[in-house]
């Protein structure tokens, strides 16, 4: 199964599936010197982690992270640098039913056309489960473009039909985290919250939208063909677990738009050049241009639902499914920090690449 390294010169590699020993990720290519706060880490673990709150799935696991080489005296060493975390709640039994039959919407069927055989425990490497690792050495990306001042806020900005449509400069971003569904706004969080309630008790899900908003980007950034910035983003967006869509800046909007009123326009700002609007949402070219990077990713309703649903099993024969098992009504709230993990390591990989770009 190849496909589980993602990046250039800042590279990881992720291992490990849902009910197995444990799940972890390697990461190459990290500086040498650089200060590893292992708090910091644990604290972005802390708000992907499942059973944090009454509306994510029920299962107990603490996420405690674990630095298993690379990091000496809370340095990185420039050797590649190992992060374990154990699994410890899980509750195989509940997949038994899944074995033979194929959830509607889920992997389970492409998985086992693809490889004729499926870890069926929690859905293996297909899980969410595994995006823990990417939060964790998403962290270690965040410390590095610290030292650029680079800050990365994402935010759900809608669950189903409940949306914020306040601009992002308009909203507190220090907000984000003070309610279970990472809403800055105070009112707007309380709807979503009241729907996913409402959809978790019918035995249903429901998707959403989280935005991401990053400040003080360098200029430079992003490679003008094959390797923009923009599409790496997009690349590491919708690797995402069920992620159906990304859009950045004015995005589908833009087909509606003309010249006149999408281009931004150039002028000077003391003795920057900035630009009078921003619906480039700042990448142009491919590459960015020190404005603010915005864009916004979509989220499909979880598959595994407790409805009875049509389907059929590995021997074609149809049959009905009813979901059982700890399962999020919707995955929005908890994928705040694996939206921000993956901006941060595109962003850490393009800053490392771009020092090689020019003399």
């Amino acid at each position: 199964m190849p496909g589980n390294t993602f990046g250039t010169i800042f590279k990881i590699t992720s291992f490990g599936e849902s009910h197995g020993v444990a799940i972890g990720v390697v990461i190459d290519g990290c500086p040498a010197g650089l200060d590893i706060d292992i708090e910091f880490i644990q604290k972005q673990l802390d708000r992907r982690r499942p059973g944090q709150s009454s509306i994510t799935t029920q299962r107990n696991e603490d996420d405690q992270v674990q630095i298993l080489s690379g990091v000496f005296e809370n340095k990185s060493t420039g050797a590649p640098i190992a992060l374990l975390i154990n699994n410890k709640d899980q509750k195989s039994q509940d997949y038994e039913r899944f074995k033979d039959v194929y959830r509607p919407s889920h992997a389970d069927f492409t998985y086992d056309q693809k490889y004729g055989f499926r870890d069926y425990r929690g859905g293996g490497r297909s899980s969410a489960r595994e995006t823990a690792t990417r939060v964790a050495a998403g962290a270690i990306a965040m410390q590095l473009l610290k030292h650029q001042n680079v800050t990365i806020n994402a935010f759900v900005s809608q669950v189903g039909t409940v949306t914020l449509d306040n601009p992002y400069q308009q909203l507190d971003f220090d907000a984000i985290d003070s309610n279970l569904v990472r809403c800055p706004d105070k009112e707007t969080a309380a709807k979503m919250i009241s729907l996913i309630e409402r959809v978790r008790s019918e035995g249903d899900s429901v998707g959403g939208v989280i935005t991401c908003v990053i400040k003080n980007c360098p200029i430079g950034l992003g490679e003008p063909v094959f390797d923009k910035l923009h599409a790496d983003f997009g690349k590491a967006m919708l690797s995402i677990n069920a992620v159906k869509g990304f859009e950045i800046g004015s995005g589908f909007a833009a087909a509606s738009m003309r010249g006149s009123e999408h281009n931004d326009a150039f002028q000077k700002d003391g003795d920057k050049v900035v630009t009078s609007s921003n619906n480039s949402g700042g990448i142009q070219g491919g590459i960015s241009n020190g404005q603010d990077i915005y864009f916004r990713v979509a989220f499909k309703p979880v598959a595994t639902i407790a409805i009875s649903q049509e389907t059929v099993n590995s021997s074609g024969e149809e049959t009905t499914l009813e979901g059982k098992g700890r399962h999020d009504p919707c995955v929005v709230p908890r994928a705040v920090p694996i939206v921000e993990a993956m901006a941060a390591l595109v962003l850490a990989d393009h800053w490392l690449r771009s020092k090689a770009g020019r003399m």
